[in-house]
């Protein structure tokens, strides 16, 4: 292979292995902020909140429901805005309105996570693919040289250095870029299903004071 050749190759591929690289980290840092806005920063925050939207349903404030989940801290947490949407539809027949609810968690926050979380597994599978092209770029490099000294009757292997650890060290980066997404994806999927446990556990609670609340003073106020 023409050195000149080889030196574009090798640029073109580690530029490559840095953009997948930067990228990865990338989504995984927006994934842990996308997640922690979407969910209580703990447990006694979350308690609390519940316990001031219970305590509006039982009076039944439908409209202070309203406006507590949508002011900052809680506008952009996932149970806030789904408990918002359940005050604000609730004339709607509650087995509906449970669908709808799991419909909109699905489709506005799931949805999303599970898009960037494909992302990750996009980078974790190319970064050993492009590690494998510099590998085969450096060996046919290296092998080139070898019919080319042969036929000048003289081998020497310092000579061949430069291709080898070019195709070993691709390879070395390949794998050092997919290994640490891949524990990141596995610690974002577990985030996630915190974050729809928590979610079903809080909208579970709310539900039941939600019903014995239009239950008995239901309907629009």
């Amino acid at each position: 292979m023409n050195q000149q050749i080889f030196d574009i190759a090798a640029t073109v591929i580690y530029t490559a292995m840095a953009a997948v690289a930067v990228y990865g980290v990338f989504v995984v840092v927006l994934l842990i902020r996308r997640i922690g806005q979407k969910q209580f920063r703990n447990a006694a925050q979350g308690d609390a909140f519940l316990e001031e939207i219970t305590e509006h349903l039982r009076r039944r404030e439908y409209e202070a429901v309203v406006e507590k989940c949508d002011r900052p801290p809680y506008w952009s947490k996932a149970v806030p805005q789904l408990m918002m949407m359940a005050t604000t539809n609730r004339g709607t027949p509650l087995p509906k309105l449970k669908r709808n609810l799991a419909e909109k968690f699905e489709r506005d926050v799931l949805a999303d996570l599970e898009y960037r979380t494909s992302w990750i597994t996009t980078i974790v599978k190319t970064a050993p693919m492009l590690g494998l092209l510099g590998t085969v770029v450096g060996m046919i490099a290296a092998f080139g040289k070898i019919a080319s000294m042969q036929q000048q009757g003289a081998t020497n292997p310092a000579d061949l250095a430069q291709d080898i650890s070019f195709a070993l060290a691709t390879t070395a980066v390949g794998l050092s870029i997919a290994i640490p997404l891949v524990l990141a994806g596995n610690v974002l999927q577990v985030k996630i299903g915190k974050l729809q446990d928590s979610v079903q556990d809080y909208l579970g609670r709310f539900l039941d004071e939600f019903a014995e609340s239009i239950g008995t003073g239901g309907g629009p106020s």
